[in-house]
């Protein structure tokens, strides 16, 4: 499952210049039956199976992390992945990722192995697969050297707004035009639209957002204003 996601785009690329090394362990290598188990029933009954602590442990004991590393359970009872996150995982030099499958795993893995839980959002994936791909390439854009360093600093979230609108060639196309001022040449005006749009797509989109984000007085008083013409004239742009 992993090798197309990591053997293309900004991670393979990270990889191949020795930015990020990227080990893939089976933990069903690990275990000590002679049918490879890594799953039973659960205790007291119920669907499903529980992946078992034993290879879960020995797989994460055998990649000889440093002691301080994240040990990170992808699970939807998790902290949500956000940017927040992902710059706080890519401070580390190292971090380990279970992908937990079938029901779950055995209680001990989340409470004596994992150091951190992450989820991808409130719903269910057939496992943790998808996520610890979700994980890897949000962390590895962040580190140093992978992508051009001021890519990083106007995207979603980087600020805690969503990011503002992007054009390019032609400068009209089918009677939509580029907004003049992206045309105009000043950069301080490019700058105030940029952030502006930002700002008041932050507000539509996500407005959850805005109770964290960084706000000037100008920006509260660009949403009071825009809160204001809603409740005035039943705005919606």
């Amino acid at each position: 499952m992993f090798g197309g996601p990591f053997d293309h785009s900004i991670v393979a690329r990270a990889a191949a210049r020795g930015l990020v090394g990227i080990e893939l362990h089976n933990f069903r290598e690990m275990a000590t039956d002679r049918h490879h188990s890594v799953d039973d029933y659960p205790y007291g009954g119920g669907a499903g199976m529980v992946l078992q602590p034993g290879p879960l442990f020995a797989a994460v004991e055998a990649a000889a992390l440093s002691q301080d590393a994240p040990i990170v359970l992808l699970t939807p009872q998790g902290r949500t992945l956000t940017q927040e996150l992902a710059r706080e995982l890519a401070q580390h030099s190292a971090l380990a990722l279970i992908c937990g499958h079938y029901e779950g795993v055995d209680e001990r893995v989340r409470e004596h192995l994992a150091t951190q839980e992450i989820s991808l959002g409130d719903f269910v994936l057939s496992g943790g697969e998808i996520a610890a791909m979700a994980v890897v390439d949000a962390v590895v854009r962040l580190l140093p050297g992978v992508i051009d360093g001021e890519s990083t600093l106007e995207e979603s979230h980087q600020a805690g707004l969503l990011e503002y609108p992007h054009y390019t060639r032609p400068p009209e196309f089918r009677g939509w035009a580029v907004p003049e001022v992206l045309l105009s040449g000043n950069h301080a005006a490019i700058a105030r639209w940029r952030h502006e749009q930002a700002l008041r797509r932050t507000w539509k989109r996500r407005p959850d957002l805005l109770e964290r984000a960084d706000l000037s007085a100008q920006d509260r008083r660009l949403l009071a204003t825009w809160q204001a013409d809603v409740n005035d004239r039943g705005l919606d742009d």
